[in-house]
């Protein structure tokens, strides 16, 4: 973090402003420019290549496979709810389970390697991460459920006069990871809105009808906007609602609202346990799939009970994620554009419902192809999205937990008349 975000951030402490969150954005990412690489690194080549002398000095630890006790690593943002509250409420606990508190990762690639690790044997990544895993580098990963739906938007800097993704043409634009859902809509409203995505470095020119992307961790985002390090950023909440509520960012448009209801985060686990322990396996999708069904009917309580004021899960408060997970139909939203179709989706800023269609798998797939990222794709070009949609995630699971649970098909991402197939809709 430059001096000039610290600064800003110091400038923007209030009395309803914790500074320890401030802090905490610091600290998190202190030093986390090597992160940075072995990200970059495990992109370009293998998983297992860029990963096998860090792993030699890692010190020796017990497996995850090795017990039957839960062990979940996750990213402090909403996506992780399922998992927070199936904790929080002692889901795990009712179906026999030991499990851990939830371990708080600042960033998608020490996620993957303590998964890769077996230092957990439950986590969420982004949706396309499992199909890098899996198909590039060849790590049994399997896609359990979807940990929710939506969750995601594009702000901008109130030093920009942006109002549509056309003006964004010779800006700086930063995203949490190049395999992401984020990554997919943003680069999809910009091409349909004449923006060509492209990954130079900083300093280097851009045309104008040239948006210049880079990977940054979601807490570093808000200061960088607000320095105007950035003309926008495209992430999971609570981070635009930081910017909203303390960096003076304004929301551009939801992802929910380009695509209805996409998965972003879904739940992982190791193939090799899943097929091991198939009872165990059992109960801990149950415990995920009565967290998500409690999540979307109380999402004002659940905000509470995952920041900072509550059972302190995320370090933001709790104005920030109950404003992230709530406020959607607004009329300032609708004002602005930022949803343009809420009244005939019926989604909420953040759902929660389970069941991974297929659908939605295969239609990753085929943006992924067509999607600018850092870092060879060529494993991408043969990948059938219809394979993969078979493949990667296991769904036998979770529906025996959603059929045990039938208020799934009350979140407004499901259409109860047809629940488990869809049609997916992408539409700027």
């Amino acid at each position: 973090m430059s001096r000039h975000q610290k600064d800003y951030l110091k400038s923007l402490q209030t009395a309803e402003y914790d500074w320890a969150l401030q802090r905490w954005a610091h600290e998190a990412y202190a030093g986390d420019y090597s992160r940075r690489q072995l990200l970059s690194m495990m992109a370009k080549g293998g998983l297992f290549a860029s990963l096998a002398g860090l792993l030699s000095s890692l010190p020796q630890m017990s497996y995850a496979q090795d017990d039957e006790v839960v062990r979940i690593g996750y990213l402090p943002i909403t996506d992780a709810t399922a998992l927070l509250v199936a904790h929080a409420k002692g889901f795990f606990a009712d179906e026999g389970l030991e499990a851990e508190r939830p371990t708080l990762i600042r960033g998608w690639s020490p996620l993957i390697e303590g998964f890769v690790s077996n230092k957990f044997n439950v986590v969420h990544f982004l949706n396309p991460i499992p199909i890098w895993m899996r198909y590039n580098n060849g790590f049994p990963v399997k896609v359990m459920a979807w940990a929710h739906t939506n969750g995601s938007g594009l702000v901008v800097g109130r030093h920009t006069d942006i109002e549509d993704f056309s003006q964004l043409g010779g800006k700086q634009v930063a995203v949490p990871f190049w395999y992401s859902m984020h990554n997919i809509v943003l680069q999809y409203a910009l091409r349909n809105s004449g923006v060509k995505p492209v990954i130079k470095a900083t300093g280097e020119a851009l045309a104008a009808d040239e948006c210049n992307l880079q990977v940054l961790p979601p807490p570093e985002m808000p200061a960088a906007l607000a320095a105007r390090k950035l003309d926008a950023y495209i992430v999971a909440e609570p981070f635009n609602a930081l910017g909203e509520m303390k960096a003076g960012a304004r929301m551009l448009r939801f992802t929910g609202d380009i695509w209805k209801n996409h998965p972003c985060c879904v739940l992982c686990m190791h193939e090799e346990a899943t097929q091991a322990r198939p009872e165990w396996t059992q109960k801990v999708v149950n415990a995920v799939v009565r967290g998500a069904i409690y999540a979307s009917g109380n999402k004002a309580e659940v905000a509470e009970i995952i920041s900072k004021d509550g059972e302190g899960y995320l370090p933001a408060p709790a104005p920030v994620v109950t404003r992230a997970m709530t406020e959607y139909d607004l009329d300032s939203y609708r004002e602005s554009g930022a949803v343009q179709h809420v009244d005939t989706w019926g989604n909420g800023r953040i759902d929660f419902q389970p069941w991974p269609y297929p659908s939605a798998t295969r239609l990753t797939v085929d943006q992924m192809k067509q999607t600018v990222v850092g870092g060879d794709t060529g494993f991408l070009a043969d990948l059938d999205p219809f394979f993969v949609a078979d493949d990667l995630v296991e769904r036998s699971f979770v529906r025996s937990a959603l059929e045990q649970n039938p208020a799934w098909m009350d979140d407004p991402s499901v259409n109860p008349d047809n629940p488990f197939d869809r049609e997916e809709v992408l539409e700027l």
